[in-house]
């Protein structure tokens, strides 16, 4: 068994979600490269220290460059603000380093290219991470739809609705400011992740992109928002059919709505991330009486299941999500395959949002650069 050092930048949200990850995927998959807690690094020396201490690394550098250059990180794991994607991996890359990136994948569209570019010069495993899409159940989806159990697709409709800022009262926070944060830098990745990896490429496009508050409470008084909090696109993917997707922050009631709807000519799939053990399927078999959604729970028998839980419909969960990302992308080390989605993915996210935002600049139809 050969072990690997991590080094994980950002120690938020989403660094803890990884350092736990980390921590439980050999035991869980049993994986043949398993991953030791090399070095973190957050914003300040003093929040590395307290990183390394809850997570259990080996050490706390004071920054990220100290992190990407200590001999004992052999693989960099990006969960820090988008701003900082780009210089990382560029740095990991040049450093010879293999490295994972949360989504999005950069803080622009250049940023992603430039990513791409260096990964793909270095030759090096690179993966960024979707989460949502690794749910036992939206893999059996795919699974579904690649066996044509509903037929010929004909439609499709997608959304990632939250409510964290749907109250107008709340005080204006980080990420309010700066196109990044919107909710198209923020949610949209997610459902057009989905959208592609269960239809295909989008091939245009027709968007709107708007701010529901345009202001909120500040300390001294209300401030002005800069960036968006919903937006929505009709869609042709490059097969022909039809899509919509809507994503929002401030759709009230919504905690995790990733939810998708899927038509085809012989039956219809639902699913809803508030729900994520369960799809619902409907086959247009049998006497019309009793035809129905049926409503499947996930189990041992669906992809990457079993290995969290034997008891059909006891479910896995957010957490899991993260640990299936960390088995994925040491597969790709330990390999040296590509695991999808790789940084050309996450340039193919970036490419629609920007796609997206000239739209609804100038009320166009447009076509999406898939370069």
């Amino acid at each position: 068994m050969t072990e690997i050092g991590i080094g994980l930048v950002g120690g938020g949200y989403m660094g803890k979600a990884h350092a736990v990850a980390m921590s439980a995927v050999g035991a869980v998959f049993n994986t043949a490269l398993r991953p030791r807690l090399a070095v973190v690094a957050g914003s300040t020396p003093e929040s590395s220290e307290r990183y390394r201490a809850a997570f259990g690394f080996a050490h706390a550098a004071d920054d990220w460059r100290a992190l990407v250059a200590h001999p004992e990180v052999e693989a960099v794991v990006i969960a820090s603000p988008q701003t900082t994607h780009r210089a990382i991996a560029e740095a990991a890359f040049a450093a010879g380093k293999p490295v994972f990136c949360e989504k999005p994948l950069g803080a622009s569209l250049a940023d992603a290219k430039a990513m791409v570019a260096a990964a793909e010069a270095s030759g090096l495993p690179n993966m960024v991470g979707f989460n949502y899409i690794r749910t036992p159940a939206t893999q059996f989806v795919r699974q579904l739809l690649a066996e044509g159990a509903i037929g010929e697709v004909t439609w499709f409709r997608g959304e990632h609705t939250e409510d964290f800022l749907a109250d107008p009262t709340m005080q204006a926070n980080w990420r309010c400011f700066g196109r990044p944060n919107g909710c198209m830098g923020d949610l949209a990745p997610h459902m057009i992740n989905c959208a592609v990896a269960l239809l295909g490429d989008i091939a245009e496009l027709s968007a709107k992109v708007d701010t529901i508050h345009p202001t909120r409470p500040g300390p001294e008084g209300p401030v002005s928002v800069d960036n968006d909090d919903h937006g929505q696109m009709m869609v042709r993917f490059a097969s022909g059919v039809m899509g919509h997707l809507y994503f929002s922050r401030a759709a009230t009631g919504r905690k995790m709505g990733y939810a998708y709807e899927i038509h085809g000519t012989k039956g219809a799939i639902r699913f809803d991330q508030e729900d994520q053990n369960a799809v619902w399927l409907y086959q247009a078999t049998g006497p019309e009486p009793t035809r129905g959604f049926t409503k499947i729970l996930t189990g041992p028998a669906h992809p990457d299941y079993l290995p969290f839980c034997q008891g059909p419909g006891h479910g896995t969960g957010y957490q899991d999500q993260i640990t299936i990302e960390a088995r994925d992308f040491l597969y790709a080390i330990q390999s040296g395959q590509p695991v999808w989605p790789t940084f050309r993915d996450g340039l193919a996210v970036a490419q629609v949002i920007e796609t997206a935002f000239a739209s609804a600049a100038d009320g166009r139809w447009h076509s999406v650069s898939h370069s």
